[in-house]
């Protein structure tokens, strides 16, 4: 089976990690972000993984090779000379999807994360017979998404409403699909939304069906959504396989802390917190819903919350960061310094308080 990951732009809006890695490369939870999709997609007998990408595919190809070899799975770029779109790619990357078996391929976006119950969507695929499936989701405040109207026994689509003003469903779509080869038929060598015009078409033929997908889901392609993103899969890693999580005397709820991690004495970690490797945190520190990346030193006493630390970064003693701040690969924050919501470019040093959530260049 093949698969194919729409990686795209330059993930503007998770900067300033995205100046460092390309998104899909920005660890969530302690490895990169489009390493749960592959993990998820051979764990079903996916051997080929297509990046449709425009953007660093050499930066990506040879970060992946390792997991290549890693995983026993095929990875390779579909590049896009232009922005193409969420059904453009599909087309460009038409003759590395279609192998002439007649198997449906699975199309995911990369910023989604959830339990990938991609197994089941075969399953559901194959008893419809339809020509495409779609994963929905169901959410609280369906005005701000595409809402998808079916047929609540058979999953059956009948019509995509953009942003609806008006109540007509809760239920949106997940960026996962299994789609058969005959959908790139339909699909133009040019920029175009496979939401807005490639489903629309296969609905009015009767051949789009939804699946309702069971567990959590969460778009974390900015930061506000990264960190209840890591909410989620932690409490989904303490119901599917809690013995990856960390325990002991100085953790709170659901924390995941690498093995090459070392955390000092009287430390208050968690909830929600994910420690990547070679990080060392020092004796009095407290963190509570954040992300601390590869490298990062914390000394003594300081307070993280809410907030991402990336790559090799310091935070200096009884420091304290907080409210979405959000430091980029190599910041130093000194001793004493306190930020409330700021967003730190790369290789940074800040010797003064940052009172008010702002970009320090």
């Amino acid at each position: 089976m093949k698969a194919l990951i729409l990686v795209g732009g330059f993930g503007t809006r998770l900067r300033p990690l995205t100046l460092s890695f390309p998104k899909p490369l920005v660890d969530f939870a302690n490895k990169p972000m489009i390493l749960h999709q592959i993990e998820a997609l051979k764990a079903v007998g996916v051997d080929e993984v297509v990046l449709a990408i425009n953007y660093q595919p050499e930066v990506m190809l040879n970060f992946l090779k390792d997991f290549e070899a890693k995983l026993e799975i095929k990875i390779t770029c579909s590049q896009e000379t232009e922005p193409m779109g969420t059904a453009g790619p599909l087309a460009l990357a038409r003759d590395k999807l279609v192998d002439g078996s007649g198997e449906p391929f699975f199309v995911l976006n990369s910023d989604v994360i959830s339990e990938y119950p991609l197994s089941e969507m075969i399953e559901f695929h194959k008893a419809h017979g339809g020509e495409a499936s779609i994963m929905v989701t169901k959410v609280d405040e369906p005005s701000k998404y595409g809402v998808v109207v079916m047929e609540e026994t058979t999953g059956k689509v009948e019509k995509f409403v953009e942003k609806p003003k008006l109540y007509v469903g809760n239920k949106i779509n997940a960026g996962i699909y299994l789609l058969n080869p005959s959908v790139l038929d339909k699909i133009e060598l040019r920029p175009t939304s496979i939401e807005k015009e490639t489903f629309p078409k296969i609905a009015a033929a009767q051949g789009l069906y939804a699946m309702v997908l069971p567990g959590f889901w969460m778009d974390i392609g900015q930061p506000k959504d990264y960190i209840t993103g890591l909410r989620l899969y932690l409490d989904s890693l303490r119901k599917k396989s809690p013995a990856k999580l960390t325990t002991g005397a100085h953790i709170v709820g659901n924390v995941l802390v690498d093995e090459t991690a070392k955390i000092g004495e009287g430390c208050l970690i968690g909830p929600d917190v994910a420690i990547g490797p070679g990080c060392v945190v020092e004796s009095g520190v407290r963190l509570s819903r954040c992300t601390v990346m590869r490298g990062v030193r914390i000394k003594k006493h300081a307070c993280v919350s809410s907030s991402i630390i990336g790559w090799h970064s310091t935070v200096g003693q009884w420091a304290r960061i907080e409210n979405m701040t959000i430091l980029g690969e190599d910041v130093h924050v000194g001793d004493e310094i306190y930020t409330n919501g700021g967003v730190v470019l790369p290789h940074k040093e800040i010797k003064s308080n940052i009172l008010k959530p702002e970009i320090v260049m």
